[in-house]
């Protein structure tokens, strides 16, 4: 006759039992007997609730799956002739893509002469990369790519930790104000 390994409903271990002796265990408990590893010897099985463990086993799948996130790559644009106000509004917008957890991708348009002065270009990401290390690195140096050069900055913190740190800076103000 056929033996397997039981293990009891709370996790204990019953021992090598016949498998007519483990289905009887598990009719008296009113539960599933379950064979978890089948191809050690002898076989694993276990008493539980079948129901519940999948049900259990998909609430985890759903609750990873919402705490999935997709990063994003956020596009700013800038002109190679860009006064200071622009500037700094710009660097402001990729600071707060970084604080969100989102990658960054830096374009510097040029337009007519401008393609004959790349250095230009060179020289106002590298200055932007240097305000923004605080929040992010660069990830890919800056590239010339038709008319435009390009460099993506990724952040330091991923998306998940951002949107944790948000909802504790939100919760903290509704604590004041309560106090």
């Amino acid at each position: 006759m056929a033996q397997v390994r039981l293990v009891g409903p709370a996790g204990e271990q019953v021992g090598v039992v016949d498998i007519d002796q483990a289905l009887k265990l598990a009719r008296e408990a009113d539960l599933d007997l379950v064979e978890v590893s089948p191809g050690s010897s002898p076989p694993v099985c276990k008493i539980m609730d079948y129901g519940k463990f999948k049900y259990e086993a998909a609430q985890k799948v759903r609750e990873a799956r919402k705490n999935q996130v997709n990063t994003v790559l956020k596009t700013v644009r800038f002109g190679l002739k860009i006064d200071s106000h622009d500037y700094e509004t710009k660097a402001g917008q990729v600071r707060k893509f970084l604080k969100a957890g989102d990658k960054v991708k830096v374009m510097v348009v040029f337009r007519g002469r401008e393609q004959s002065r790349p250095e230009m270009g060179v020289k106002l990401l590298r200055n932007l990369a240097e305000q923004v290390t605080e929040f992010g690195t660069v990830e890919s140096n800056p590239s010339i790519d038709g008319r435009s050069m390009v460099m993506v900055i990724g952040p330091l913190k991923n998306k998940a930790e951002a949107r944790a740190e948000a909802k504790k800076a939100q919760q903290k103000p509704a604590v004041e104000q309560e106090n």
